[in-house]
């Protein structure tokens, strides 16, 4: 397991969920991905995501307009 941080903030809709796929699919199961977005849409959209795709949603965090979500990927995409 490798823990990854992926910086998608001041991106708007549909970027930060792009990016997320992106990274995620040069992981591997078991890996951690922390992606910190500023656009409030992720709050459906990456879950939503997750959903489709397999990975768990293991945190969200919101802190003065910043927006953490911690995944675990689940497999490949």
């Amino acid at each position: 397991m490798s823990y990854h941080i992926l910086d998608a903030r001041r991106l708007l809709c549909p970027l930060p969920v792009i990016r997320t796929q992106d990274q995620a699919a040069t992981l591997s199961a078991g890996d951690v991905l922390e992606v910190m977005c500023t656009d409030p849409g992720v709050m459906n959209d990456i879950p939503a995501w997750c959903r489709i795709n397999g990975h768990t949603i293991k945190e969200t965090k919101q802190n003065n307009g910043d927006i953490v979500i911690t995944i675990e990927i689940n497999g490949k995409n």
